[in-house]
């Protein structure tokens, strides 16, 4: 079967590029590995910027379903040090440019406002046919071919190869996922400590990072600077306790973000790809979102960079609809500055974040927002 345009991943990115290209009487065909929309956790919150993935979801016509969707009082921050103190405190008084936001709500958005996804589809590799075409290979042995090809595949994307051959690195940090429902009855310190919106808990290369989630739970992160098998070395019976053992000297009211999870812990590395990651332009195919400039989380850059990566790519394709290499040229000179500022960010904050003297560094950085 041969299709015009082919999406792989259902993701923020893709599904951005996939609304616009709809909504402009062009479709594609968007290709996911999961099964499901929900066969697995589309992860917390995020914080949507009004210069970056507010402006895609109005390209993509969706700016009023979001903000229908946006958690009010999400924008509230908190930073504490290890023993608890209160370094920084900012209330969420509505007038916020990065409003909080679900991301399988967003998702959710997005998906409704498609035509169907193609669910368990899993994009093995893809090979060149000459002329920018390219034959993808599917899990099930199945093939297809396309005209042009856009790697919306995330961290471990198989269509990158096509293009670049560079890899996620192991950043140093290694994250632990815990969930506390219903925490306002279930866990009531906890919910205090963490307040209404996202709380920042840091000192000498660990930290405890926690939303409050509209639906009254809390999601939270336990981070440290171990070696890249640290968490495959530990046994997952024995994951909560050697984790806390790395939190020995902190607040008790912090360690119980970890200790009092209601779901078994959930490790999670840290990668990233090089700062400045780019490719030459190869005919038919171009990538998008964490396929093209994986980060940190430590600028709240990847999910708004990733649906401005869509709405781009749909501008440029738009704009130039008999010259697709016109298009991908356009899209990716854009991209690659932006994205390489936006990894600097990241990385930056990263080692902000967790160094010996945190969280100062943090609450400099507040305080020189504060005084702009």
């Amino acid at each position: 079967m041969h299709h015009r345009t082919t999406i792989v991943g259902a993701g923020l990115s893709g599904l951005v590029l996939a609304r616009i290209l709809h909504v402009n009487g062009v479709e594609a065909t968007v290709l996911d590995a999961d099964a499901s929309p929900t066969a697995r956790s589309q992860g917390g919150m995020l914080d949507v910027h009004e210069d970056s993935g507010q402006v895609a979801l109005r390209a993509a016509g969706l700016h009023e379903e979001f903000r229908a969707a946006v958690h009010q009082g999400g924008q509230a921050l908190r930073v504490l040090d290890r023993h608890a103190v209160v370094h920084v405190e900012h209330p969420d008084d509505g007038d916020g440019d990065r409003p909080e936001v679900h991301r399988r709500t967003l998702r959710d958005i997005l998906l409704a406002s498609v035509p169907e996804v193609r669910w368990g589809a899993k994009v093995t590799g893809a090979v060149p046919l000459g002329d920018g075409r390219h034959e993808v290979v599917l899990a099930d042995g199945t093939t297809l071919t396309t005209d042009l090809l856009v790697g919306a595949d995330g961290a471990w994307s198989r269509v990158r190869p096509l293009v670049s051959s560079a890899v996620p690195a192991y950043t140093g940090l290694s994250f632990v996922e815990a969930r506390l429902h219903d925490a306002d009855v279930r866990h009531p310190a906890s919910a205090a400590v963490v307040g209404g919106g996202f709380l920042f808990a840091l000192g000498g290369g660990r930290g405890v990072l926690a939303h409050r989630e509209p639906d009254g739970g809390l999601h939270v992160y336990g981070a440290l600077r171990v070696p890249a098998d640290w968490l495959d070395r530990i046994d997952p019976l024995t994951l909560t306790p050697d984790v806390l053992a790395g939190f020995a000297d902190w607040d008790d009211s912090l360690r119980a973000l970890i200790a009092d999870t209601d779901e078994p812990l959930v490790p999670r590395q840290v990668h990233a790809l090089p700062i400045g990651h780019r490719w030459d332009r190869v005919p038919g195919v171009t990538l998008l979102g964490d396929a093209a400039h994986l980060m940190s989380p430590f600028a709240g850059e990847g999910a708004n960079l990733a649906m401005v990566d869509g709405a781009d790519l749909a501008a440029a394709l738009l704009a130039h609809p008999d010259d697709v290499e016109k298009a991908l040229a356009v899209y990716e000179d854009a991209l690659f500055p932006r994205a390489e500022a936006s990894a600097a960010m990241s990385a930056e904050s990263l080692e902000v974040c967790f160094r010996s003297d945190a969280p100062q560094g943090l609450v400099d950085r507040f305080a020189a927002f504060a005084g702009q």
